[in-house]
């Protein structure tokens, strides 16, 4: 099976064998089991930039991402691409992220990166601040050349805070006050992870892994320790 072909096969929905398929959640590689304990889960944080936010005309232009295991981050195991845009970029979203056309002229096409990402990310849980944006993006890239989505479950931090924030009265004590704002560097400073550069889309994935790392910390008293129980309060 030449390289194309492999990656159109891991693409294709398919179905694990034999009983208990309710039991685990497809991924690039494979499954992973639902009852995972969340200390052993291997988990991928990411973040995209993009040149708009209308997936039918823009496009990803970076991706960052970084390992954990359990809650402990993995900086070492990281993934940063560029990636040549098929759109015009915005005078709006250049001043966002601060990547210029001239940085993208010759970086990679998105076909090439997507699947280095997808051999990154292999059969981890994926996690992001309102990864549903950044989903969005690659299933729409994904629909239109092979007719697929991205089968690796998802969690969303800005979900999981929203849980934590109506359950736990350990939380809502120790985190009283501050900002009622919910995007990624208002809540990281909220909770006291650093942010000290402009968004840079491996720099966001660090951010967000360290502030997913602090509210597993605060999920342990509730019994949520399972990735089927993670999943049930912040799948995307």
């Amino acid at each position: 099976m030449n390289m194309v072909s492999s990656f159109l096969h891991k693409l294709l929905p398919s179905s694990p064998s034999g009983s208990g398929i309710a039991d685990v959640a497809p991924t690039w590689t494979g499954v992973i089991r639902k009852e995972t304990a969340i200390s052993d889960c291997p988990f991928v944080v990411f973040d995209t930039e993009l040149s708009g936010l209308n997936p039918r005309k823009d496009s990803i232009i970076a991706i960052g991402a970084m390992k954990m295991r359990g809650g402990s981050i993995a900086p070492a195991d990281e993934f940063y691409r560029l990636i040549r845009p098929f759109g015009e970029m915005t005078k709006k979203s250049v001043e966002i992220h601060g990547i210029t056309p001239d940085e993208l002229e010759h970086a990679d096409d998105i076909k090439t990166v997507v699947q280095d990402f997808f051999e990154f990310i292999t059969d981890a849980v994926l996690v992001g601040h309102f990864i549903h944006i950044d989903l969005r993006f690659l299933n729409s890239y994904l629909k239109k050349q092979h007719n697929s989505t991205l089968r690796n479950p998802a969690v969303d931090t800005h979900g999981i805070h929203g849980w934590l924030l109506q359950n736990s009265a350990e939380f809502k004590k120790y985190f009283h006050g501050g900002s009622l704002k919910t995007d990624l560097f208002s809540v990281a400073e909220q909770y006291g992870v650093s942010v000290s550069m402009a968004h840079n889309a491996l720099y966001d994935a660090f951010i967000t892994a360290q502030l997913f790392q602090r509210f597993l910390h605060f999920l342990e008293p509730h019994g949520i320790d399972t990735l089927n129980e993670l999943l049930d309060i912040g799948r995307a």
